[in-house]
């Protein structure tokens, strides 16, 4: 297994919209195992594929805190919605940044697990939340489209230069 590199807001790679698995094979599964560490080890809770650069209809996601309950999505379509609710999101690929988003308090999802064979999920509260934001990265969407133009320039401002120091440190004081 390997840990991949999360991309970042605003690479525009984050725009890409994944194409539907057509196989569910040793790749695919390699996808999976690599995802799901490298979700572990940022920490999160949620990884599409398109994160890590992956045009795929791919997503990990594991909400327990001892990282034992991933789940597998492969093509993932939400068939129902039901409800709303406004929750504060955050992203692997928008660090340290946190918003309230509208989405659907309830879903049922249809996807392929991780051995390709299809099932349905209802999934509510923060599992709706998760599936919902992760199929949004599938789409070319960050959760912070969903915020008005300014709060989206403040946000990708704030991390192109955090991106910058990154990139170009300041140089440590020296003591004479």
């Amino acid at each position: 297994m390997a840990v991949l590199e999360i991309l970042v807001y605003p690479d525009p790679r984050l725009r890409n919209i994944a194409a539907p698995v057509v196989h569910v094979d040793d790749d695919i599964k390699t996808l999976v195992d690599d995802m799901a560490q490298t979700m572990y080890q940022a920490p999160g809770i949620g990884l599409a594929a398109t994160q890590v650069n992956v045009a795929k209809r791919v997503i990990v996601i594991d909400m327990s805190k001892d990282q034992s309950e991933l789940q597998v999505f492969i093509n993932p379509r939400i068939i129902e919605r039901d409800g709303s609710q406004e929750t504060e999101e955050g992203c692997l690929s928008v660090p340290d940044v946190f918003a309230p988003v509208q989405r659907a308090e309830s879903i049922v999802v249809r996807a392929l697990n991780r051995d390709g064979e299809q099932f349905e999920l209802h999934a509510d509260g923060l599992l709706s939340v998760c599936i919902q934001h992760e199929i949004d990265h599938l789409d070319g969407k960050v959760f912070v489209d969903y915020l008005s133009r300014l709060k989206q320039e403040r946000i990708r401002k704030r991390l192109q230069k955090h991106a910058k120091r990154a990139v170009h440190p300041a140089p440590e004081a020296v003591t004479l």
